[in-house]
This record gives structure tokens, C-alpha cells and sequence, in this order.
């Protein structure tokens, strides 16, 4: 057993070598090695660099059932500096995991993702993703370019096709936002949300971002005071849902222009970027709804998760 070990892991001879100098069959040879492992004459020890968290993303995949898990290492607590590391993350992990002719759905008015298209390069072949924006993208003329340049930047590094949702992600009422729904180009891009494969969301907390702020498309104090009473802890796309990950509905809904959560939920693979103590109660909800399969976050939310 020993000396099939030694040939094995030390001279680097292929099962079927060592059969053939051992004259012994290769089913024999791979029982051994086996028993080897199992008696602990072979010992495996993976030597992990320092600053990569691989058992705390399996603590936190196995505790939230998710697919994947990604923590990043930040020693800056700064929000900036967090949004920069999970963007920085996100675009390895889309470049590389990318299938062919997804259809992607992709959040507006989101830092994470902004960050992850500014880090992102091109792919070398094209995907051939139809790449939907799945909240509305118009608001305050300012800030709406943001918006627009994820879609459009994300489709032109994965060689891929942009459908805009050209209306705000909150209007007045529901009759506008019915009125809004009956548009050739926004009814092109709702009638995406049933087929979206691969979504990539941001999660926001119920105080807005200083992007979604700037944008225009928040509701008012009364609004938000009204989803704290309810239980909201967060949003995704401004569908706000609860501590459990369920929706919360009040009136407010009825005026969103996005994906809605039960919607999102039928993708294959749902990313979220997010991190920082101030979403960690809407990241948690989220993960513990399974609205998300998937999440990109880093060391300090992480382990606040697992708390």
C-alpha cells in the first residue's frame, strides 16, 4: 500500500503505470489507494493563502443553501472600499462563468454593479446574452447615465445584446405605471423578466443609496417609515421583502417598474452584490428567503451572517 502511494503521489506514476510495474490490476491499484488514505498513510493538506475565506463561504453556503458563495477580504470599512473589492470579485466571476446565449437581467441604479462593469475586460468570443435591465433606468438626468452604462457597457464586454427598460423605477401611481406598461420598448423588456437565466442584483437597505437617492426614484419618509412598521429590512429592484425574505406589500409596489420577486426567483442563478454593516439585516432576509442563490460579499458581513 505504501509503495503504491509513494509511486502514486510522489513519483507522479498514472494508475495504469504502476499496475503494469507492480503486476497488479488498476482496480487493485486505486483500492489501495483508497485504503491509503483511509488507514492515513496518505494525509491531504490544502494550504489556503492568507485573506481567502473558502470555509466561511462554505459555512455560508451550507447554512443558507446556496449555490455559491464568494468572500471577498477588505481591511477598509469604508462602503467605497467594500462596493470596490465585491465589483472587483463580481467581474472575475462573470467572465468566467458566463454561459452562451443567457439571458441576463441586471439591476439599475446599483454601486456594486457599477464597479463590477468598470472592472470588468472584454470576453475573448461572444456570448450571445440578451442583456435585460430589469428596473427601470430613467430618473434625474444626472444620475440616469449611471444606469444606462451598466446595461450598456455589460452587453458590449460579453458581446451581447441590451434590452433598456426605458421608464423611472418608481412613478406616482399605478395608473402611470400601467399606462408606462403598454409601451413597445417597455413591454419588450417585461416580456424578458419571465426568462431570465442569470440575474445580477444589487440588495439595498431601506434608507436608499446615495445612487438611487440621486436618481430620483425613492419614495418618501412617510413611505419608508411605512415599510419599517411593516417589517421590510430590504429591496431588491424596489421589491421590499421581509426578515423571512418575504414580500411586503403595500400600496408603494403597485408604482415599481422592475422584475418582481416571484419572477426573479425562477432564474437559474441569482447574484447579489452587496456588503457593509449597513445591509447586513437586508442581506440576511434575502439569503434566508432564497431570493438570491448566489452572493458576492465580504470577510466582516460574511461573518456577521454566520453570527
Amino acid at each position: 500500500m505504501s509503495r503504491v502511494a509513494y509511486l502514486y503521489h510522489m513519483r507522479h506514476l498514472k494508475q495504469s503505470q504502476i499496475a503494469q510495474q507492480l503486476d497488479l490490476s488498476q482496480a487493485t491499484i486505486s483500492r489501495l489507494l483508497r485504503r491509503a488514505e483511509r488507514d492515513k498513510i496518505v494525509k491531504t493538506t490544502v494550504n489556503i493563502p492568507t485573506n481567502i475565506h473558502t470555509e466561511l463561504e462554505d459555512e455560508l453556503c451550507s447554512k443558507y443553501g446556496l449555490k455559491s458563495a464568494i468572500v471577498v477580504h477588505c481591511d477598509d470599512e469604508s462602503d467605497e472600499a467594500v462596493i470596490h473589492h465585491i465589483g472587483s470579485a463580481a467581474a472575475y466571476y462573470v467572465e468566467t462563468t458566463l454561459g452562451r446565449n443567457e439571458v441576463v437581467g441586471l439591476s439599475s441604479w446599483s454601486s456594486a454593479l457599477l464597479a463590477m462593469v468598470d472592472a470588468m475586460h472584454p470576453l475573448a468570443r461572444a456570448s450571445d446574452a440578451k442583456v435585460v435591465q430589469i428596473l427601470g433606468g430613467m430618473g434625474e438626468p444626472s444620475a440616469e447615465m449611471y444606469a444606462a452604462r451598466i446595461t450598456e457597457r455589460f452587453a458590449a464586454l460579453v458581446q451581447g445584446e441590451p434590452v433598456y427598460l426605458p421608464a423611472p423605477g418608481v412613478v406616482r401611481s399605478g395608473e402611470i405605471r400601467r399606462e408606462l406598461e403598454t409601451d413597445v420598448y417597455v413591454s419588450e423588456a417585461l416580456n424578458c423578466f419571465e426568462h431570465i437565466t442569470f440575474a445580477i442584483v444589487g440588495i439595498g437597505s431601506i434608507e436608499p443609496s446615495k445612487l438611487l437617492a440621486s436618481s430620483g426614484n425613492v419614495f418618501s419618509a412617510n413611505e419608508l417609515s411605512a415599510l419599517k412598521r411593516a417589517g421590510a429590512v430590504g429591496d431588491i429592484c424596489l421589491r421590499f421583502y421581509d426578515a423571512g425574505g418575504r414580500q411586503v406589500a403595500l400600496p408603494l409596489d403597485k408604482r415599481v417598474v422592475s422584475i418582481r420577486l416571484k419572477q426573479l426567483v425562477k432564474a437559474n442563478r441569482i447574484l447579489a452584490l452587496a456588503g457593509g454593516k449597513r445591509k447586513i439585516e437586508a442581506i440576511r432576509g434575502a439569503l434566508a428567503g432564497g431570493l438570491v442563490n448566489t452572493v458576492i460579499t465580504d470577510q466582516r458581513t460574511a461573518g456577521a451572517l454566520m453570527a
